[in-house]
């Protein structure tokens, strides 16, 4: 029998190379190519096959976590037998959400925590501070395989594993954290978990760049993929799915950051759509997060550079769309940017990913550089096209809706959007159009 290859795998990446190399090809990371142990050969035997119409699809009824944004995020909680990944940067309140959803699930169920990374006094202390999580249990272990033996001896309703770069296995030569370690206590949690029935939640770490530490194979292994985001030093918190194989990945759970945990946000527009009225270089987007909208505040600040090459730096909006807005703006909205610095932030440290915000940041941008704002008690929703002209935007009557909720009086949208309600729609078929209409220049004040 041939002797099996060796190979080297990069522990930041999961970059793999049949020889070792100083500096990883794929991360430019230095010194994180380690060996790879290959897996050891063994003897499988045929399983008989079965016709897609003849297999017995169980309707499994979702596990509710007792915590109504992280199970609007999910598709309508957990299901049995799939495995969750959680991610998210230190400190930003992964242990403290999953405990929180424990204690609420264990008053009907049997709930795990499996703890590798702090003592099971530790968790208790956090459990008090929370209010109490009495009928949760506990097990502090980083073996992968007592892990695997408790579970399928005990069989959980719900476990929760904080976290996967903690636990090994003895059978494995590399060290906690390396990427054989992770992908094999992935792989073999996801085969206790379908065979035992058990909702388990891995806890990930996150790297510089905000991605789930560890091998992509992790990520291809688990059911669904969750990232809580948010600025350790504010309140507020965004929990987004990346990957879901029960539900979409365009839901979003907000929450904030008190002294006795986390707290959800179902009004998440009161939290981030509030203006101050008459002030220059701010918009409200009214975005779409799945079915939830959301009322946001876009602000920007237009001044002028002294550098070659004008800088546009966006927050919690993606560069290339913002420089593409910039572009568009100077061409058919006739705002000079040529020759200025701009800069764009979302408030509340929410991102907006959709087109539909287009129309909100650029009436943001063009009040800064005009110096006039947008007109009070108004919203504003559309895609900007490359000439200038505005494109409609998805389930529009959930978002006007969500503007009379809050009070808002009308809404800039383009042309077609029917209206809803008694706010007001004002069509606009294109973005100089919208930039006359919105921005009230007898407001505009000179900067002093």
């Amino acid at each position: 029998m041939a002797k099996p290859a060796v190979k080297f795998a990069c522990s930041e990446c999961g970059y793999t190379a049949g020889r070792w190399f100083g500096k990883c090809p794929g991360c430019d990371a230095f010194g994180t190519l380690v060996e790879d142990a290959p897996p050891t050969p063994g003897v499988s035997q045929p399983k008989p096959l079965l016709r897609l119409v003849d297999v017995a699809a169980d309707e499994a009824q979702r596990i509710p976590t007792g915590v109504a944004e992280l199970d609007r995020v999910l598709g309508g909680g957990l299901v049995p037998a799939s495995l969750v990944l959680v991610g998210g940067e230190p400190g930003v309140g992964k242990s403290t959400l999953l405990l929180s959803a424990l204690t609420a699930m264990s008053a009907a169920r049997r709930a795990l925590l499996i703890t590798g990374e702090e003592s099971a006094a530790q968790v208790k202390l956090r459990a008090e501070r929370l209010g109490g999580a009495a009928n949760v249990e506990i097990l502090a272990e980083t073996e992968l395989e007592a892990v695997c033996a408790s579970l399928e001896r005990e069989r959980p309703d719900v476990c929760v594993i904080d976290s996967v770069q903690t636990l090994y296995s003895s059978e494995l030569g590399s060290a906690p954290g390396s990427v054989a370690q992770v992908r094999e206590a992935a792989a073999r949690l996801l085969r206790v978990a379908k065979e035992s029935g058990i909702a388990t939640i891995l806890v990930g770490h996150v790297t510089k760049d905000g991605a789930v530490a560890g091998p992509r194979v992790l990520e291809h292994l688990v059911d669904c993929v969750l990232q809580f985001e948010g600025d350790r030093y504010h309140a507020h918190r965004v929990l987004r799915a990346t990957k879901n194989r029960f539900g979409s990945t365009n839901e979003l759970g907000v929450f904030e950051m008190t002294g006795t945990g986390l707290v959800g946000v179902p009004d998440a527009s009161e939290v981030f759509g509030r203006s101050v009225a008459g002030e220059v270089g701010a918009a409200v987007a009214c975005a779409l997060e799945g079915t939830r909208p959301i009322l946001l505040e876009v602000q920007a600040l237009v001044s002028p550079t002294d550098l070659a090459m004008p800088r546009r730096v966006g927050t919690g909006v993606d560069p290339k769309r913002l420089a593409m807005i910039v572009a568009v703006l100077g061409r058919h909205g006739r705002i000079p940017l040529a020759s200025a610095d701009v800069f764009v932030n979302v408030a509340g440290g929410v991102r907006i990913d959709e087109p539909g915000a287009d129309l909100a940041i650029a009436l943001a941008v063009a009040s800064a550089q005009r110096g006039a704002p947008v007109k009070a008690g108004t919203a504003a929703f559309g895609e900007i096209g490359l000439t200038g002209r505005l494109r409609g935007a998805a389930q529009a009557e959930r978002r006007l809706e969500e503007c009379a909720k809050l009070g808002l009086s009308s809404v800039f949208a383009p042309a077609g959007t029917p209206s809803r309600g008694k706010i007001q729609v004002q069509e606009t078929e294109t973005l100089r159009h919208a930039i006359g209409a919105a921005l009230d220049e007898r407001a505009g004040k000179p900067d002093s």
